[in-house]
C-alpha cells in the first residue's frame, strides 16, 4: 500500500494485541520484523491448528511480516537486537513493565542507541500504578475499564468477543505511534528527528470510551445499569431478537422514522407512540419479543430487509465472508489452511485511492544477518 514507505518496525509482542497492531502498520506499507524468543509466540499453539502443527490464528494475525527468534536472555541475543533497534523507526512490545528493563534494554538504553525511536510499549494496566505488574486478559481489562459492567442483561455482564480491549488496543497503539512518527518528521529518526516513548494500556483504551456511561452513572436516574439503558437493552427499538427458527435479528431502530416504519411494517402502529416510555421497557420488550418470535428469519428478511428500519439478521460466523456487503468489500480472504479448512485473514479495514485492502504476504521465519540485511544495516 505504501502509506509508510521505508517505516521500519521492530514487533516484541506476543498473543493478539500488539501482533494486531504490527500487522496494522504492516497493511499500512512498514517492513515488520517480529521478534520471537527461541520457543515462539506462545499463540502458535493458541486456536485451530494447520497441518504444519501451526496455529491459524497465529498465522492470521502475523501474516506480512517476517519472524526472526531470538533469545534476548543470551548476550549474542542482545547485541543482535541493538543493532536491529539501532536501525529501526518504531519498536513495539507488550511484555509486562520491567521486563526490557531488566534485560538491559530498557527505555534509556534504547534512547541512547537511537534517540528516534518511537518505543510503543503496549502492557495491561500501564507502566505505572499498584497494577502495573499484575497479569490480567482483556475480560480484567474490561472490568477495571468499565467497559464490562454495563453491558448484557441484567442477571450478569456479558463478555464480547472477539475481545474488545484487545483489537481496541491495537487500534489504540497504532493511533499513537503514528502521531509520533508524524510528530519527528518526515526525516525520520536515523536523520535526527526526536522520537518518543508511548505507555499504552489495554485498561485505559477501555477506559477512554467511558465518558457518556460514567457522565450518566453520576447523575440521579441517569444509572446505565444492565438491561435498563437505551443502548444495553433497556429500550425495544435496540436490541437482539429470537425469531420462530431459534435464529436473532438486530433491530436498532432509535431515529422516530426508523421505529414508525418497523411498527408499521409488522401491523403495529399502535406501538409508534410508545417508543420512549421509561426504562426497562419490560411490556414493550415483551410485545416486540412476541412479534418476532412469531415468524422465522427468512419472512423477517423478506419484510423488513427492504425498509428503511435499521433492521439486520444476526448471521452465523460461517455465514459472514457471504454476506453480499462484505463480500463486495473484499476484506476477508480465504488463505491456506489444511485438512480441517481454510484459514481466514481479515484484511485492512479501508480502500485506499479506491482501490480494496491488498493481500499479505504469509509469515515466514528469516536469521537475524538476513533480518539486517533486508533493512539495508550493516551485517
Amino acid at each position: 500500500m505504501g502509506l509508510l514507505p521505508g517505516t521500519r518496525v521492530l514487533d516484541l509482542s506476543q498473543w493478539l494485541p500488539g501482533p494486531a497492531a504490527g500487522q496494522l502498520l504492516s497493511d499500512l506499507g512498514a517492513d515488520v520484523l517480529k521478534v520471537e524468543p527461541p520457543a515462539g509466540d506462545p499463540m502458535r499453539a493458541l486456536g485451530p491448528c494447520d497441518d504444519d502443527g501451526v496455529s491459524a490464528w497465529y498465522k492470521a494475525v502475523n501474516a506480512g511480516k517476517r519472524v526472526l527468534r531470538l533469545d534476548l536472555k543470551s548476550a549474542e541475543g542482545r547485541t543482535l537486537f541493538r543493532r536491529l533497534a539501532g536501525e529501526a523507526d518504531v519498536l513495539l512490545e507488550s511484555y509486562r513493565p520491567g521486563t526490557l528493563e531488566r534485560l538491559g534494554l530498557g527505555r534509556d538504553s534504547l534512547r541512547a542507541l537511537n534517540p528516534g525511536l518511537v518505543h510503543c510499549a503496549l502492557s495491561g494496566y500501564g507502566q505505572t500504578g499498584p497494577y502495573a505488574s499484575k497479569g490480567g486478559h482483556d475480560i480484567n481489562y474490561m472490568a477495571v475499564g468499565g467497559g464490562l459492567v454495563a453491558s448484557g442483561p441484567e442477571a450478569a455482564p456479558t463478555m464480547a468477543y472477539p475481545p474488545v480491549a484487545d483489537h481496541a488496543s491495537a487500534l489504540q497503539a497504532v493511533v499513537m505511534i503514528l502521531a509520533a512518527l508524524l510528530r519527528r518528521g518526515s526525516g525520520g529518526g536515523r536523520s535526527g528527528g526526536e522520537g518518543a516513548y508511548l505507555d499504552v494500556s489495554l485498561t485505559e483504551t477501555v477506559l477512554a470510551w467511558q465518558a457518556l456511561p460514567l457522565t450518566a452513572a453520576l447523575r440521579p436516574g441517569w444509572q446505565p445499569t444492565r438491561g435498563r439503558a437505551a443502548l444495553n437493552g433497556g429500550a425495544a427499538c435496540y436490541r437482539v431478537y429470537r425469531t420462530a427458527d431459534g435464529r436473532f435479528v438486530t433491530l436498532g431502530a432509535i431515529e422516530s422514522k426508523f421505529w414508525q416504519s418497523f411498527c408499521e411494517a409488522v401491523g403495529r402502529p399502535d406501538l409508534v407512540a410508545r417508543q420512549w416510555e421509561a426504562f426497562p421497557q419490560k411490556p414493550l420488550i415483551a410485545e416486540v419479543e412476541a412479534i418476532f418470535a412469531g415468524r422465522p428469519l427468512a419472512d423477517w428478511v423478506a419484510l423488513l430487509g427492504p425498509l428503511d428500519c435499521c433492521f439486520e439478521p444476526v448471521p452465523e460466523l460461517a455465514e459472514v465472508p457471504d454476506h453480499p456487503q462484505i463480500a463486495a468489500r473484499r476484506q476477508l480472504r480465504r488463505a491456506g489452511g489444511g485438512v480441517e479448512g481454510p484459514r481466514v485473514e481479515s484484511l485492512l479495514a479501508a480502500w485506499v485511492d479506491g482501490q480494496p485492502p491488498p493481500e499479505r504476504a504469509p509469515v515466514r521465519e528469516v536469521e537475524g544477518e538476513r533480518a539486517l540485511a533486508a533493512w539495508g544495516a550493516s551485517a
